[in-house]
């Protein structure tokens, strides 16, 4: 039997789902423009200005960030995890796994919904058992479709039963589509009377105050909160789609934090005297994917000698600036399962030449990479790939396609080469893994490279249902190396999280899925009319 007892730590946060860059309309100057209100006019007020609208506050439904960052600060989860990682108790006090397909959990008691209803196990059931109705066509639903039966073993105790040991069942129970809803809103949402898309109802230290689609959400405190109140009174999420103009309103003053900097913006907010550059290591990895059943992509040495041809360490230094991570395979150091000891096919372009030779293209051939047009950076590593594969007499066209019809591409294999991402949400390494490489997945399910290895299905699924973490960690080291090997992607980056913060911020964390923390925020001082403090 293991027993963790969660420490009571305060803080919350929330994982997201998959990152995903996605194309945005741009609006007028006009529409961009805020009233002539500085950010910091009121003490207790915070404005974060983010390129992108939500798409839902249904928190269950949503699949996208913009969505996460604003639905994270009205929910919480059963288990959290800090800018570390680490579990932190949220609406469970303490958590035991009873035998290998049943946990407990030990919930918090006189926390209360922001429309009055109480938590407890009863609302528990009440959101596994919402998350997993075919109505609702959750798309996170396949996180929690292990899960056979929520026991009441009484008001603050339940016990989850899974049809199988699944060892990363605690970190699917800190992503954010496990939020907990009100049951009451729940009812209203099945009956009609409420849309929970902009009505939502959580137990998070922020209430919904309203939404202007496509100009700003707007968050209060939560006065009731079951534990130490925010220092903000309130957090505004305005919607500004132009990075320039979203810079531009942190050194005015007219943003306290500005989101979602590019590296090569990164020395205007650096040069502010009124703001800084926060960097966050981040979940994600970006990669060069290859479509496996696709010839010559379905020779092995074809796709090795790609790899061998290209220098990664270009892409970080030349086009991000320096800032991001190297990536040795499918997951970050941040997530369960990271492989530190991996080995990565070197650059080596005589090696590549030689694996080419092998495979019967020492002539090289025609190709094409498929990115999106709406992602600048993308597009620039399309760029140098194109560079350094005529260096080994590939010829590559570059195709760049609408976000609707790149993922129409990559999911119906229609490509040769594709230029993509995907973010552990979870921070468990299943969640990347199983859906990227897993033969169950291929296709719009996350295996867009129609990857088919039957070891590896086997070595993937042993891992995840494997409960004891020794274990399980030396298994994703094997299963990264073959990938490595086998190399139907070339990992190139884990991307940084850029933000630019006013410096009268004080405990701002952005967590690592690119949500943002706001319980310990606090604006020290209001900013006079010149911009002093």
């Amino acid at each position: 039997m293991k027993k963790n007892a969660l420490l009571l730590l305060s803080a919350m946060s929330g994982l997201a789902v998959l990152a995903a860059c996605s194309g945005q309309e741009e609006v007028s100057e006009d529409e961009q423009a805020i009233s002539g209100e500085e950010a910091g006019s009121e003490a207790g007020e915070l404005l974060l200005a983010m390129p992108s609208d939500a798409v839902t506050l249904d928190p269950h439904r949503s699949n996208d960030i913009p969505s996460n960052i604003v639905s994270t600060n009205l929910y919480e989860r059963l288990i959290e995890t800090d800018e570390n990682m680490n579990f932190i108790p949220g609406l469970a006090s303490s958590y035991e796994q009873i035998d290998e397909t049943t946990w407990e959990f030990e919930l918090q008691e006189g926390v209360e919904f922001h429309d009055g209803e109480p938590f407890n196990a009863d609302a528990v059931e009440a959101n596994i058992e919402r998350l997993l109705n075919p109505e609702i066509a959750s798309p996170r639903a396949f996180l929690y479709d292990m899960i056979t039966e929520v026991e009441k073993v009484d008001d603050f105790t339940v016990r989850l039963h899974t049809e199988y040991p699944f060892g990363p069942l605690l970190h699917h129970l800190s992503h954010d589509g496990a939020s907990m809803i009100s049951p009451k809103a729940i009812e209203e949402g099945f009956s009609g009377e409420r849309n929970l898309d902009v009505e939502p109802a959580g137990t998070g230290a922020f209430t919904f105050d309203r939404w202007d689609q496509g100009n700003e959400v707007v968050l209060t405190r939560n006065d009731n909160y079951w534990r130490e109140q925010p220092d903000l009174d309130s957090v505004t999420f305005r919607v500004i789609p132009e990075q320039l103009t979203r810079i531009g309103m942190l050194e005015n003053n007219e943003a306290h934090v500005a989101a979602s900097i590019e590296p090569v913006n990164t020395t205007a907010v650096e040069s502010m005297p009124n703001a800084e550059l926060q960097i966050q290591d981040g979940l994600r990895v970006d990669y060069i994917g290859f479509n496996t059943q696709s010839e010559p992509f379905d020779d092995v040495r074809v796709r090795q000698a790609i790899t061998h041809a290209i220098n990664t360490e270009d892409i970080i230094t030349g086009l991000y600036e320096g800032y991001g991570m190297h990536a040795k395979g499918p997951v970050s150091p941040l997530v369960f399962g990271f492989a530190e000891d991996a080995e990565p096919l070197d650059y080596d372009v005589d090696q590549a030449k030689e694996l080419l030779a092998e495979a019967g293209y020492e002539d090289g051939f025609q190709t094409t990479i498929t990115t999106n047009e709406e992602n600048p950076i993308r597009n620039q590593i399309a760029a140098l790939v194109q560079d350094r594969l005529s260096e080994i007499g590939i010829d590559v066209e570059i195709q760049s396609l609408e976000w609707g019809t790149f993922l129409d591409a990559t999911s119906e294999g229609t490509y040769d080469i594709q230029l993509s991402g995907w973010t552990t949400a979870t921070g468990d390494a299943d969640y990347g893994i199983y859906s990227l490489y897993h033969t169950d997945n291929l296709g719009s399910a996350g295996n867009t490279s129609f990857y088919e290895n039957e070891q590896l299905d086997t070595l993937i699924e042993d891992a995840r249902q494997e409960t004891d973490e020794t274990i399980r960690q030396e298994l994703y080291e094997d299963i990264t190396q073959q990938l490595i090997d086998e190399a139907p992607h070339i990992y190139t980056v884990h991307e940084q999280h850029l933000t630019g913060v006013n410096e009268s911020i004080e405990g701002l964390i952005q967590h690592p899925n690119g949500t943002f923390i706001f319980d310990d925020v606090r604006v020290l001082d209001a900013v006079e009319e010149d911009g002093s403090y």
